[in-house]
């Protein structure tokens, strides 16, 4: 980037139909750009690019005040209810090279409803295809993102208690990504608030990875 008090942050959901893709997208751009409801079946069918405001004064790198914009990619669930597993794969590929393929991917974010069980070949599925997708470093650029949360606090679990309790696939897997996780909950969610503790976890994710990039070309 030619102006150095910016930052562009780019980013991809994946994960299972109505898993909350969309809307976790919606909350990263703070606005509603993908459309989102519930269905009985897949509802997401062509990958779309959405894009915030500049957070002004968001963080502050070499001493100087940084405004951050995030770029979402949105794509289909896999796997899908009308969309074939090769469509789906050549669509979601399409998509990062065509938007993030000049100035690479930060973060891959594995939307998982945090009251659905992640186990068995579904769970499976998603998972390979971001490997399939993202390549042999896919697990230095992916991180869990949990919708549903409020579903802990009905329950009267804590997110460490949760975790606990979570299955063997679940636990691999983030053990895999180096327990690089956030929960979003579906209260008010486009609560600024909740947004902006999202958007400092993200930021800390990609500052371990020392704001480098998953190339896609």
């Amino acid at each position: 980037m030619t102006d150095t008090n910016k930052m562009i942050i780019n980013l991809a959901v994946f994960g299972r139909t109505q898993s909350g893709k969309s809307s976790a997208g919606n909350v990263l751009l703070g606005s509603a750009d993908f459309y989102s409801t519930f269905a009985p079946g897949s509802i997401t069918k062509e990958c779309s690019l959405g894009r915030s405001c500049h957070l002004h004064g968001f963080m502050r790198r070499g001493g100087q005040e940084i405004s951050l914009q995030i770029q979402v990619l949105d794509t289909p669930g896999y796997p899908h209810s009308k969309l074939s597993t090769r469509c789906v794969k050549q669509e979601v590929q399409k998509a990062l090279v065509h938007h993030f393929g000049q100035e690479g991917l930060h973060l891959a974010l594995l939307v998982q409803r945090a009251d659905v069980p992640f186990f068995g070949q579904e769970a499976s599925n998603s998972v390979q295809l971001m490997q399939e997708l993202l390549g042999d470093s896919w697990k230095n650029y992916m991180a869990v993102l949990f919708t549903h949360a409020e579903e802990l606090e009905e329950a009267g679990l804590s997110e460490e208690e949760y975790l606990r309790e979570a299955s063997d696939t679940l636990l691999t897997l983030l053990d895999s990504v180096q327990h690089r996780y956030i929960f979003l909950s579906g209260r008010g969610n486009l609560c600024n608030e909740q947004r902006i503790k999202i958007l400092e976890r993200i930021m800390e994710f990609i500052k371990e990875n020392h704001f480098q990039v998953l190339s896609l070309t």
